[in-house]
């Protein structure tokens, strides 16, 4: 593994989404020169995009440019003229549910587009690409905590699919052309500036207009809740940190979480599984308020509970999530609060 951090300059794609947001904060914050790149699309509400985005421009070091990542020839031609060291590609379609209502866009932003970025990565010397999975790739799997040592084969949505098939796209690409690749399994992440369509936001929402909330798999839902500033500090360590070819793997006995090629899969997760109802409890103790519930029965491509073994993130980078949930709970509700005016 080969550290090199901070030398030359990144491309950032879905600057304005939750994410991207935060990780691009955080390189301007130690001096990186970072070129932004997003299609602004209306799977949610414009108006907090174009906040985030506002909370970047100006700031030394950064620049924008407004482009989809499933157009090839413009992606094309951004990698040929920016010519960035190192990726971290953060854009895609988001949402398990979604994924069963408008399926074609998934293939559109999450196949086309990674392909995109795999092409301009691979012609233009860019040293490392880090970018976005999903836990959800773990599917059908039961067996907690989630190890990238596992075999994922079996998806419960298009969604997570398309996830799987970006891990597998980039192991090609790392396997053929020596393209140093990182994937990263992020855990339910939240906090401030995060996505309107995740259950904190949606039940923050509805408890302070009085609304009842949705809780499905009647609260017997578990999730591991990853803090924001956990995620980036993930994003940055891995992305300063280039994969080598793993000398002792074998094909007779496969491990999917490295290869005889740069590649390499990581979980960023809180290492610990939350009951959705105790989420809940701490939303209520922090607004003063006590929730309806209306309880449901597990989504189609919802899991009953996610939980990451975060092993090698520790091993490898020297880092482990473990912000509280209390504490990331009340960070969010207080940016809620602020930026709403409630």
């Amino acid at each position: 593994m080969a550290q090199s951090p901070g030398s030359g300059p990144v491309l950032v794609t879905g600057v304005a989404g939750f994410i991207g947001f935060h990780v691009v904060c955080a390189l301007l914050d130690r001096g990186s020169q970072v070129y932004g790149i997003d299609n602004l699309n209306d799977y949610y509400d414009l108006a907090l995009k174009e906040a985030r985005l506002a909370q970047l421009s100006g700031r030394n070091g950064f620049s924008f440019e407004k482009i989809d990542i499933a157009a090839r020839d413009d992606m094309s031609e951004l990698f040929a003229r920016l010519k960035p060291a190192y990726v971290i590609h953060l854009a895609a379609q988001a949402g398990v549910r979604y994924s069963i209502i408008n399926p074609h866009s998934y293939a559109d932003a999450n196949l086309v587009g990674f392909l995109n970025v795999l092409e301009g990565c691979r012609h233009n010397g860019v040293r490392h690409l880090t970018y976005a999975s999903s836990s959800s790739v773990y599917g059908a799997n039961t067996s907690m905590p989630f190890s990238v040592h596992q075999n994922v084969d079996h998806p419960v949505s298009l969604y997570a699919a398309s996830k799987k098939a970006n891990e597998l796209m980039a192991h090609s690409y790392s396997h053929l052309y020596g393209l140093p690749t990182t994937g990263l399994r992020f855990f339910t992440v939240y906090g401030p500036w995060g996505r309107p369509d995740m259950a904190l936001f949606l039940f923050t929402k509805a408890i302070l207009e009085g609304k009842p909330i949705d809780v499905f798999n009647h609260g017997k839902m578990r999730r591991d809740f990853t803090y924001i500033d956990d995620i980036v500090e993930g994003v940055l360590r891995t992305s300063d940190t280039i994969p080598d070819a793993n000398p002792h793997w074998d094909g007779e006995e496969p491990d999917p979480g490295t290869s005889s090629a740069p590649y390499r899969i990581y979980n960023i997760g809180n290492n610990n599984s939350v009951e959705l109802m105790s989420l809940i409890g701490c939303l209520e103790a922090e607004l003063g308020r006590e929730a309806q519930k209306v309880m449901l029965p597990l989504q189609p491509g919802d899991v009953p509970e996610t939980c990451a073994d975060v092993d090698d993130l520790v091993r490898d980078v020297g880092f482990k999530p473990q912000t509280p949930i209390e504490e990331g709970v009340r960070r969010f509700v207080k940016w809620y609060r602020d930026y709403y005016r409630v």
